[in-house]
């Protein structure tokens, strides 16, 4: 096999690939016993069709196509191998001669993973990065203000609710029937009962939980709102509706008084003051643990501003797909339909992934960048840690069953060693 590659702009090459007569000729052979067993010819048991009979009724092409398919197929994967080329996509196929008793020749045309290149100066400009970032770690302190909000957070989720008879104030939890009109029909979505809502959360429209404030139980009160100009539902944005309310319940919050006693119930903690110590040691662990993160990031800025990628437009729209999924998820996760959140803004998903496309180049740099740091370094990571770590998240699964079906474990595997390589990689960077 013969190869002549050719390296194109925006990480592509161009292989010209040429199989002699003698190799591609057993391509051929193969493919007819292939087509012997597909078609059907009277007399004649499944696979044993004779070639010369196939050709004759179905023509030589036949053969030729299944033998070039198979051949084009094969020879490409091993000229990737022979050529140490880390393809990416689907490839551009030309198929330039495939005649019988001649050489089989075909062009193809593929995105490359990039290469990365990295100035001499990398080195000092990470030094330089990493000393800046080190000089702010003085300021990682918690104040006495952080642990009392921290406290207050705590009270607040273990407060109860209690049923009062008097009128609904700004913070209770009430219960309440509506109906929301327009033109005297109600709209979609704009009726409930038995609605809980705790007033001054702001869930509904403005005015809306102002106006049960001060009413009782059981009162009834009609009253009417306009939908602010930026509502989702855009026929209903800047108009008025007729809003229907009856008020079934009104609780009161009641807050823990932060004592010694709060203290013992949230576990082994003898007094408020043992408690305060445990939040502030976590806070302070916390702040510890973004400040390192924040201190990798401004070290993957600097290396990346000392690098030159010249990216297929392919991976950049891998990445700008896995950035739209990303993104999609987190908006869910927030009780939004990510439908819902692009009129909101008044985007497409399109327009969204556009917008992204020096993100995505940045955040494609950085582990292009982290994984040519560990070739360079000849990182090497042992299998068991990976093995272990796996386990880790194998273990939130019950049954190995369930694991096995919820996870690609190849995946797994390969994102686990990727992610100790480059914690590696950072420790390394970490001791310039």
């Amino acid at each position: 096999m013969d190869i002549i590659v050719k390296k194109l702009p925006a990480s592509q090459v161009e292989m010209r690939v040429t199989l002699a007569w003698d190799e591609w000729s057993k391509e051929c052979d193969h493919a007819a016993e292939q087509v012997a067993k597909e078609v059907k010819v009277s007399g004649f048991r499944p696979g044993k069709v004779p070639r010369a009979l196939i050709e004759k009724r179905y023509g030589k092409e036949v053969v030729l196509h299944e033998a070039a398919e198979h051949a084009v197929s094969h020879a490409y994967s091993r000229a990737l191998t022979q050529e140490h080329i880390h393809a990416i996509g689907k490839p551009d196929v030309k198929l330039e001669n495939a005649k019988e008793d001649e050489e089989l020749v075909f062009t193809v045309t593929t995105a490359v993973l990039p290469e990365v290149k990295i100035a001499d100066t990398w080195r000092k400009s990470a030094k330089v990065a990493i000393t800046e970032h080190k000089k702010k770690e003085d300021v990682l302190v918690v104040e006495a203000k952080e642990v009392e909000e921290e406290l207050q957070r705590l009270a607040l989720m273990r407060a109860k609710f209690i049923t009062v008879n008097r009128p609904a104030a700004l913070e209770d939890s009430v219960e309440i029937d509506f109906e929301v009109r327009r033109d005297g029909v109600i709209i979609e979505g704009g009726k409930s009962e038995k609605h809980a809502l705790v007033l001054g959360k702001g869930v509904f429209i403005p005015g809306f939980e102002e106006m049960i404030v001060g009413m009782q139980t059981d009162e009834e009160k009609t009253f009417t709102l306009s939908f602010p100009e930026d509502y989702h539902a855009k026929h209903l944005a800047g108009n008025p509706a007729e809003f229907h309310v009856k008020l079934r319940l009104v609780q009161e919050r009641q807050v823990p008084v932060l004592d010694d006693t709060f203290a013992q119930g949230l576990g082994d903690f003898e007094s408020l003051s043992a408690l305060q110590k445990k939040i502030s040691e976590g806070m302070l662990e916390e702040k510890k643990h973004h400040f390192k993160e924040e201190g990798r990031t401004v070290l993957l800025d600097a290396l990346v501003a000392e690098s030159s990628i010249d990216f297929p437009e392919i991976l950049i729209e891998e990445e700008q797909n896995r950035m739209a999924s990303e993104f999609q998820l987190q908006v869910e996760n927030m009780g939004m339909p990510f439908e819902q959140y692009l009129e909101r803004v008044g985007k497409s998903l399109d327009t969204l992934k556009q917008d992204w496309v020096e993100q995505a180049k940045k955040r494609l740099s950085a582990g292009l960048i982290l994984e040519k740091l560990a070739e360079d370094d000849q990182v090497e990571i042992d299998s068991k840690d990976i093995e272990q770590e796996m386990n880790t998240v194998l273990q939130q699964y019950k049954r190995v069953q369930d694991a096995e079906k919820n996870i690609d474990l190849e995946r797994l595997y390969a994102a686990t060693r990727g992610r100790l390589r480059n914690e590696k990689v950072f420790e390394m960077l970490e001791r310039l």
